[in-house]
């Protein structure tokens, strides 16, 4: 069978322009969203240590079984034998030329202590799923955000046509790894995510920390895709799971640790009072939510707050694929003011502590009374604010207010 044709991705420039840079380069991200195969681009060598003929080389003599392979090298799976990290770090110190090795492995090596971690020697570059951009093959164009702060709306296009709230729901259930989003049938998405939260749970979650309870750690999980996009006080997460607090608090840790869980902070400004300090948490892939409750794209619908959190989660994950090729230096925060009587879904922080604000609507018929939070924001923060948009499910772009403007999510790709 002919190999798949390759799907360019976003990081992929900027993987090239690290390998012109620096030595070496390390891929992390979720299992299965595509680090190997993206690495593979960027190779002369590919050293699958997965292979246990191979790991058994480079466990004997690492320094050896590196030395005069062709640049840059891919240390695949390199747990399996990490005393090549050593040989690595070896190589990089005598001689630090950019382009002598990519790495991928595993998250349970991450974070074992024993391992070197490359600080100051290796550039790690995250991965998420794909985006709808990468899906369509436009992975050229600036960043949206880089784009929003360069040109304002000018700068914003649509897509023809331009999808309905249907084909928004459809898209986030699609899910984003590689694997189900490109090559299977919507039957086969479903059976492919139910059996990666299944071995997330099993068997991922067991190898980073095997005295876990599988049981209650999916009870966790499934509480989590329930609230995902949501900030909800930990201590109704873990009473719904069932869990103390202690054990809750492990596994968010662990789950945020398999690159499954992402914790977007609250926003903080001394300008501004009685600001939330809780997090917003939104499971990575919006598909996982679908494969969690067993919803589809008819049930979504008839669930206006699992719909409300499905889309939220899906716009996020669009923008954090986006963040490390910005300019700007990007961070993702959310703002929530007196129990949510004011609220920004999410807060995107550039560099000079400049901001940009967006709303997410599940709907389509925006009006000014929509922004009005954004409103609030911008006259709080006078020339610090970028530009506030609301992206909602409709049609059509609007300008509604100085720096205000209120635009269909299909603007991130379009």
């Amino acid at each position: 069978m002919d190999r798949p044709t390759y799907q360019p991705r976003l990081v992929d420039a900027l993987i090239r322009e690290l390998v012109a840079e620096v030595p070496a380069v390390s891929l992390i991200g979720p299992r299965a969203s595509g680090k190997t195969t993206t690495a593979r681009q960027h190779a002369a060598t590919v050293i699958r240590l997965d292979q246990p003929g191979v790991a058994e080389v480079f466990r004997t003599d690492p320094d050896a079984a590196l030395r005069g392979l062709a640049e840059p090298v891919l240390l695949d799976e390199w747990q399996e034998a990490f005393q090549v990290l050593g040989a690595v770090k070896r190589a990089v110190d005598t001689d630090p030329r950019p382009g002598r090795y990519i790495l991928t492995g595993s998250v349970r090596a991450e974070l074992d202590a024993h391992t070197w971690p490359g600080t100051g020697r290796v550039i790690h570059v995250p991965m998420t799923g794909l985006t709808i951009r990468e899906k369509q093959g436009e992975t050229g164009r600036p960043p949206f955000v880089d784009r929003l702060v360069t040109a304002g709306l000018s700068g914003l296009r649509l897509p023809q046509p331009v999808p309905d709230i249907r084909d928004y729901v459809d898209a986030a259930l699609g899910g984003n790894f590689p694997e189900p989003a490109l090559r299977l049938s919507d039957r086969g998405r479903r059976r492919w995510f139910d059996s990666y939260v299944q071995q997330l749970i099993t068997r991922d979650a067991l190898a980073v920390e095997p005295r876990r309870d599988p049981e209650r750690l999916r009870r966790y999980f499934e509480a989590l895709a329930l609230s995902t996009a949501g900030v909800v006080e930990h201590t109704t997460l873990f009473q719904a799971a069932g869990v103390d607090r202690k054990t809750a608090l492990a596994y968010e840790h662990l789950l945020s640790s398999l690159f499954v869980l992402d914790i977007t902070p609250a926003w903080f400004s001394s300008r501004l009072k009685r600001l939330g300090q809780h997090p917003k948490r939104y499971l990575v892939d919006p598909a996982l939510v679908g494969a969690v409750t067993g919803a589809d794209t008819d049930a979504v619908l008839l669930d206006s707050d699992l719909l409300g959190r499905l889309i939220d989660t899906f716009v996020v994950a669009q923008l954090r694929a986006e963040l490390p090729l910005s300019d700007h230096s990007p961070r993702i925060h959310h703002l929530r003011q007196d129990g949510g009587r004011r609220e920004i879904d999410v807060l995107v922080e550039l560099s000079a502590h400049r901001v940009i604000a967006l709303g997410i609507k599940a709907s389509g018929n925006p009006s000014r009374s929509s922004t009005r939070h954004l409103t609030w924001l911008r006259d709080e923060l006078g020339d610090r604010f970028v530009h506030g948009l609301l992206l909602h499910t409709g049609q059509f772009i609007q300008e509604l207010d100085d720096r205000i403007s209120a635009a269909p999510i299909a603007v991130l790709w379009g």
